[in-house]
C-alpha cells in the first residue's frame, strides 16, 4: 500500500512524525509532501530533523500569501504530485490551506482521502481553519477523528459512517519527547534569568488577534501587564503585524523571543506557571503535560480542556492577567485525547480499506 501525506505548517509536522514511524514500522510506502506553507525554518526544518521525520519527497515551496492565493497555488501544483504518485490514500492533517487544497485536489482526480483530525469544530465561521475543516470532512472519504466529540459533530453532520474514533496523534509525539526530557529544565530559564514556574509561556498568532491593531494592542497590553514574566515566543506572522501597527512586543512584563522548536517548546511550557495562547495545538499541549491554558478566543475546539477546568477562554484582553494568575486546577487523570497509539490506529485502518 502506498500513502502520501501532505503537510505544510508546524503542528502537522509533528502529526506526521508517528505517522511516518508507523507507515515505516507496518511495510507501508510512505510518500511526503510538503507545500512550504510554513517555510521560517524554525516552524518548518527543525521539526523534520528534531522529530526523525525523512526529508520531503516533495516540495512546493509555496510559501505566504492571501487565502485564496495560497490554496490555489497549492491546487495548481498538486494535481501532478498527485497524477505522478497515484497513492491508495492521500492522508491529510488538520485544518491549514495545505488540507484543503490537498482534499481538493485529490477528491477531483478520484484518489481516496483519508482526515486526520476530522470533526473539531469551534462554530466560528470567521477562522479560516473552521472552513478548511468543515469543507475537507465533507470531501474525504475517511475521517480519522481525535475525540469522541469529534465523533459527535461528525454524526451530526451525517458523516457517521466514514467516521472513526482513533485517539490523537499529537498524544503520541507529546509523550515520547516529555518522556525524553524528563527533568531537564528548559534552557529559557538560564538564556532569560528566569525562575523555575515564575513565568508564562505564551503565543499569539490568529488573524482575529492580529489584523486588527487595536485588538493587538489591547492583547500585548494584556500581556505586559502580567504578575511575572511573559516569554512570547513570536511567530513570524505577529513580528509582521506588530511591525505593520508600530507594536512593541518587548514592554512590562513581556518578553520576545524567536519561536522554539519542539522539545524545547514542551520544555518551556513544562517549566512555566502557565501557558497564554491562541494556538489550538498548544492548549492541548498544556493539558496533557498538565499546565495551566489561558486561550485568548471565545471558543475552542478542544472543548475538553475547558471542561476538565485546565483551560479557561478570554476573549477581552484586560482579563488576561487575572486569568493566568488563577489557581492550578485540581488534578486528573481522565485522558479524552488517547493512549498515545493513535498512528498505529491510523495505518491500521488505512491497510484494511485499501
Amino acid at each position: 500500500m502506498k500513502i502520501l501525506s501532505v503537510v505544510g505548517a508546524r503542528p502537522q509536522f509533528v502529526k506526521l512524525a508517528p505517522i511516518a514511524r508507523a507507515a515505516a514500522s507496518a511495510g507501508v510506502e510512505h510518500t511526503i509532501v510538503h507545500t512550504g506553507q510554513h517555510y521560517d525554518p524554525m516552524l518548518s526544518d527543525v521539526f523534520f530533523s528534531e522529530l526523525g521525520i525523512s526529508a520531503p519527497d516533495v516540495h512546493l515551496g509555496v510559501g505566504s500569501g492571501s487565502h485564496g492565493v495560497q490554496t490555489g497555488a497549492m491546487l495548481g501544483a498538486l494535481d501532478a504530485v498527485f497524477d505522478e504518485h497515484r497513492p491508495d490514500w492521500v492522508l491529510v492533517y488538520g485544518d491549514t490551506n495545505s488540507t484543503l487544497a490537498a482534499a481538493l485536489s485529490a477528491v477531483k482526480l478520484h484518489l481516496p482521502v483519508a482526515h486526520l483530525e476530522a470533526g473539531l469544530r469551534s462554530f466560528n465561521r470567521r477562522m479560516p481553519e473552521e472552513h478548511n475543516r468543515v469543507l475537507t470532512d465533507h470531501a474525504a472519504d475517511l475521517l480519522l477523528a481525535p475525540t469522541a466529540t469529534a465523533v459527535e459533530h461528525l454524526r451530526d453532520e451525517g458523516l457517521a459512517e466514514r467516521t472513526v474514533l482513533v485517539g490523537d496523534v499529537m498524544t503520541d509525539v507529546l509523550y515520547q519527547v516529555r518522556d525524553a526530557i524528563g527533568d531537564t529544565p528548559s534552557a529559557l530559564i538560564d538564556r532569560l534569568g528566569l525562575e523555575p514556574h515564575g513565568y508564562y509561556l505564551a503565543t499569539i498568532h490568529r488573524a482575529d488577534n492580529t489584523d486588527e491593531a487595536d485588538r493587538l494592542r489591547d492583547i500585548v497590553a494584556g500581556l505586559a501587564a502580567c504578575d511575572r514574566p511573559v516569554v512570547l515566543l513570536a511567530h513570524p506572522r505577529l513580528v509582521a503585524k506588530a511591525a505593520e501597527h508600530g507594536i512593541t512586543l518587548s514592554s512590562g512584563a513581556l518578553v520576545e523571543h524567536p519561536p522554539l522548536a519542539y522539545a524545547d517548546l514542551l520544555s518551556a511550557a513544562m517549566g512555566s506557571r502557565g501557558v497564554i495562547t491562541d494556538s489550538g495545538g498548544l492548549q492541548k499541549e498544556a493539558f496533557l503535560l498538565r499546565v495551566p491554558c489561558t486561550t485568548v478566543r471565545t471558543e475552542t475546539e478542544w472543548v475538553e480542556t475547558v471542561d476538565l477546568g485546565w483551560n479557561v477562554l478570554v476573549p477581552e484582553a484586560r482579563r488576561i492577567p487575572a486569568a493566568a494568575a488563577r489557581p492550578t486546577p485540581s488534578p486528573t487523570d481522565v485522558t479524552p485525547y488517547g493512549d498515545g497509539r493513535a498512528a498505529e490506529r491510523v495505518i491500521r485502518e488505512l491497510l484494511d480499506r485499501a
